[in-house]
Parts: C-alpha cells; sequence; structure tokens
C-alpha cells in the first residue's frame, strides 16, 4: 500500500495581475481623453452646397431667436468669453439656426467683428 502524497500538478497562472492592468489603461484613457459636449440647443443648419467642411474649433451657437451659447455662457457674455478664448485665432464656427433672421445674424457678425475675430465660418447642410 502505498501512503505517499500524490504528485502536485503545477499551478496555473493567474490572470488577476493581466485584468488589473486592463482596468489601468482603461482607466487611463478615460481620465485623459476629451469628451464632445453636447450642443446646448438645437441648431437646424440652413441648407446649401458646400464642397468643404468647417475647420475652425471655437463654436458659437446661434438660436432661432437669436441666443447665444459658447462654452457655458450666453448672450453678450458668450461673445466676450469666445473673444478672449479665440485672442490667438481671429476663427470661428458659426452654427446657426435657418430660421435665423439676417438682420440679428448681421447684428451678430458685427459685434463679432468689434471683439477682433476676423473671419466666421458657417456650418450647412446638404439640401
Amino acid at each position: 500500500m502505498d501512503l505517499s502524497d500524490p504528485p502536485r500538478r503545477p499551478r496555473a497562472e493567474s490572470i488577476v495581475p493581466m485584468i488589473n492592468v486592463v482596468f489601468l489603461l482603461l482607466i487611463f484613457f478615460l481620465m485623459t481623453s476629451r469628451l464632445a459636449q453636447p450642443d446646448p440647443f438645437d441648431v437646424t443648419p440652413p441648407d446649401a452646397v458646400s464642397e468643404t467642411a468647417p475647420e475652425t474649433e471655437p463654436v458659437l451657437y446661434i438660436g432661432a431667436d437669436g441666443r447665444m451659447h459658447y462654452d457655458g455662457a450666453e448672450g453678450e457674455a458668450a461673445l466676450t468669453r469666445l473673444a478672449a478664448a479665440s485672442a490667438g485665432h481671429p476663427n470661428i464656427q458659426l452654427r446657426a439656426d435657418a430660421r435665423l433672421e439676417a438682420k440679428a445674424l448681421a447684428r451678430i457678425l458685427r459685434h463679432l467683428a468689434e471683439a477682433g475675430l476676423s473671419r466666421a465660418e458657417l456650418v450647412v447642410q446638404r439640401p
């Protein structure tokens, strides 16, 4: 009768360290990524045929009623904050509603020119 211990099988590799590394990488990428914020209000761009897409980064949202929004500020405060944020590059992107009156848009463009912003790209959609 053999009373010796049976031979032990080699212990399998643990995957816990690999899971820890995966979760650390996931947290790192979530913390360093820049998530897009939702639009402050619904804007329906005007219909037009355009060959190029807008390239500028600061975006001023303009509603059908002339309400302006930029980076959490509304109205004249939005224009002030936009002018301060784009001091190095005078190009901005306008996301104006199609129902916005031309007179209101002209007034806003005049305010932008007074703030030192020399070029505005209007976002349009294909008809």
